[in-house]
């Protein structure tokens, strides 16, 4: 039985030790990434597992995000600025969608379809002693099973969320324009005026970074899977839970670090 004194040690113990499993298992991923044979089969598996069957998900997201945040936008510019300003709504509400919301919204919607997914089938491998299988035989399951879903992940959340954008973009479009009666050359006019690429880019790199945190975390929990059916329920909730917080904790620190603007 734990004294209360020392119940604080125990947990930053497990984090520390958890943190260095998390690192081992990125360095042996980048070792193995540039090793050949290349898994082609399974890369290309995991890039229409993640990318192509995520698009309905991120298309819905997306369009009532996109339609929510013109719907709050329209009312603050009409309320506190007045009739007539809806049309500077354009630019507030692509660089929200581009820079923080979409990034973030297909994050959170990729970790629960797919980060989920990744800790269910290599913890059900793990447990049916597949993984001890490939190592009897001189297979490395990093290079496997880890390399091609960190890989996929890693190029196919910028696109995942570059799409989003374009959705995201056009669901307020609709709403100010369509709906609300806004002036649409106004509107274009000035969301081309005053959105900038780097807008855009930068949330493309947040993405990259959360679509190697979603396969990081999610191969990691299914390596340590134990237990049975109940180990790897366990480890499907742990993933998606981790990557989660992971993901909101990591976006405030690039939203820090990554400068608002490239224009000198």
């Amino acid at each position: 039985m734990f004294q209360p004194a020392k119940i604080p040690l125990y947990y930053f113990n497990s984090f520390i030790e958890q943190l260095g499993e998390v690192g081992l298992l990125l360095f042996k991923t980048l070792k193995n990434l540039f090793k050949r044979p290349w898994e082609k089969r399974i890369f290309i598996q995991q890039l229409e597992e993640i990318g192509v069957r995520s698009f309905p998900v991120v298309s819905l997201t997306a369009a009532f995000g996109g339609l929510v945040f013109g719907l709050q936008t329209y009312i603050g510019f009409h309320r506190y600025i007045g009739p007539g300003s809806e049309t500077y709504g354009g630019p507030i509400i692509s660089l929200g969608l581009c820079k923080e919301f979409i990034p973030i919204l297909v994050g959170l919607m990729v970790t629960g379809r797919v980060g989920s997914a990744m800790a269910a089938e290599i913890g059900t491998m793990k447990i049916t002693e597949q993984i001890d299988a490939l190592f009897t035989l001189g297979a490395d399951s990093t290079r496997y099973l880890v390399v091609p879903r960190i890989l996929a992940s890693l190029i196919m959340l910028p696109c995942l969320t570059l799409y989003g954008d374009l959705i995201g973009i056009a669901g307020g479009f609709f709403y100010n324009v369509y709906l609300m009666g806004v002036n649409r050359i106004l509107y274009v006019r000035n969301t081309l005026l005053y959105i900038e690429m780097w807008d855009v880019v930068s949330g493309l790199l947040k993405a990259a970074v959360f679509g190697l945190i979603i396969g990081l975390i999610g191969c990691w929990q299914g390596l340590r899977a134990e237990g049975g059916a109940e180990g790897v329920g366990r480890a499907t909730t742990r993933t998606v839970v981790i990557a989660s917080i992971s993901i909101v904790i990591v976006n405030f620190f690039l939203s820090k670090a990554l400068p608002a603007s490239l224009a000198l």
